[in-house]
């Protein structure tokens, strides 16, 4: 058997520069059987296959811990095939999916049901979130354990689905019973029922004035106070104020912070005229002005990591006159050339994009052998080239529901390669790999975990 550390290798990703842990620098990666096997100067080393990376930038692979895939029961949208494409066509290499399906994903039998369709056949590994309620509360301790489960995912104001623990009690009650960290949708419920005449017909603009920064706020604070209450640990998602940040400085002890993509490029001042009921979301985008909120609490370090909130719906229901359009977009393709583009305008560091999607998620969610490009982890990378210009457009969307809200827009900096687990999945816009994802595993759910 060879040495850790010397050929032969099954693959050498030969001439790149590697961003990591410990910086940026020029380095070949060896692979065997899956995982890391030598980083450094591999151009000796006796190698089955060997890819040319030089001018591109080889990154941890992405996880995007917030997707909707849709399936099973809203199979027309997306399913675990389609999303999982999208995801490994944007560079993404693994992707936890959320409750809101149909059956909802808040029982053991729902979760292995999900596991069993996407093993092997998604494209990209996984994992799905289990969807807290009061029916379930008290079971949430072993589900959150279960293979597959990448933790408790709880509404507490409605969204897509009717998955909803708006009452204190309630969220007291999962609280009191996780060991892991619970993800939250942060709205409060009860004003957005209050609000519901502030809707405008006909009118998407009117959707942030119902589901106003005070909704998520008054929410988060909630949130907050509850959790230093049971001693548990939270997980904000999706970010859509400047307001929360401030909050959420002052809580890392108990909170951390997820923000996306869409809430830190657009502006709803000018995306709601343009693109109407499609850059409808929950929480909202907002103005520019809660946009550079968002973003100086990602320049503190507030933010933790990064999600796409992919939660893909059809042209025709997306058609629907507002209010009764439905909210979401597709993300996860286009998260890593968008953030890529804020890099080249100088908006943010390299380094911090891969805190953000990759040493971020396995320092909050303890995941095994991800999140790092070191000896021993998994070949999870994110092949990119800094220096490339494409046009995003509607036929390179891989989802299922085939559009996207940057239909049009120029970026700087590209996905190349996707690698999962040492296997190259994508290269240069094309599928070269048949599916072959797997759950992903996390520390806090082996045997004997504490």
């Amino acid at each position: 058997m060879p040495a850790p550390f010397e050929g032969p290798f099954d693959l050498v990703l030969s001439g790149g520069t590697l961003v990591n842990h410990d910086g940026e620098h020029a380095a070949d990666l060896g692979i065997r059987n899956g995982r890391v096997a030598a980083i450094g100067d591999l151009a000796k080393a006796a190698s089955a296959e060997r890819q040319d990376c030089r001018g591109l930038h080889l990154l941890p692979g992405v996880i995007d811990s917030q997707v909707h895939f849709r399936e099973p029961g809203l199979d027309h949208k997306e399913d675990l095939e389609t999303g999982s494409r999208a995801a490994v066509m944007g560079g993404v290499t693994a992707v936890f999916e959320m409750p809101n399906t149909d059956p909802q994903t808040t029982s053991a039998d729902a979760l292995a049901d999900k596991v069993a369709r996407a093993h092997h056949r998604m494209h990209c590994d996984f994992a799905f979130w289990v969807g807290g309620t009061h029916e379930n509360a008290g079971e949430v301790a072993t589900l959150e354990r279960l293979p597959g489960a990448a933790g408790i995912k709880v509404f507490v104001g409605s969204s897509t689905g009717s998955l909803l623990v708006e009452d204190d009690a309630g969220v007291r009650e999962i609280l009191k019973n996780i060991r892991r960290r619970a993800a939250f949708h942060s709205e409060d419920e009860p004003m957005l029922r209050e609000r519901k005449g502030l809707r405008v017909p006909n009118d998407p603009a009117s959707h942030p004035v119902w589901r106003s920064p005070e909704v998520a706020v008054k929410a988060t604070r909630r949130l907050i106070a509850l959790a230093r209450e049971t001693g548990a640990r939270i997980h904000i998602l999706h970010i859509s104020t400047a307001d929360e940040m401030p909050i959420l400085a002052e809580a890392k002890d108990v909170a951390s912070v997820e923000a996306t993509p869409h809430h830190l490029t657009l502006d709803g001042t000018e995306a709601y005229a343009r693109l109407g009921t499609l850059v409808q979301m929950n929480p909202p985008v907002r103005d520019a002005g809660h946009r550079e909120g968002i973003w100086q609490g990602l320049r503190q370090g507030v933010v933790d990591v990064l999600g796409s909130d992919h939660a893909p719906h059809t042209l025709a229901e997306k058609a629907k006159p507002y209010p009764d359009s439905p909210s979401g977009m597709t993300g996860v393709q286009t998260l890593v050339p968008i953030m890529l583009d804020h890099v080249a305008a100088g908006r943010l560091s390299l380094a911090r994009f891969v805190d953000l999607t990759s040493a971020g998620p396995k320092r909050l969610f303890g995941i095994r052998r991800k999140g790092r490009l070191a000896v021993g982890y998994d070949a999870d990378v994110t092949v990119v080239d800094l220096k490339r210009r494409e046009t995003i457009r509607n036929d390179w969307i891989a989802s299922k529901c085939g559009w996207t809200p940057y239909d049009g827009v120029t970026v700087t900096g590209w996905p190349v390669g996707t690698l999962v687990r040492g296997i190259p999945v994508m290269w240069q816009g094309a599928l070269v790999a048949p599916s072959r994802g797997e759950a992903v595993t996390f520390e806090e759910a082996l045997p004997g975990a504490r």
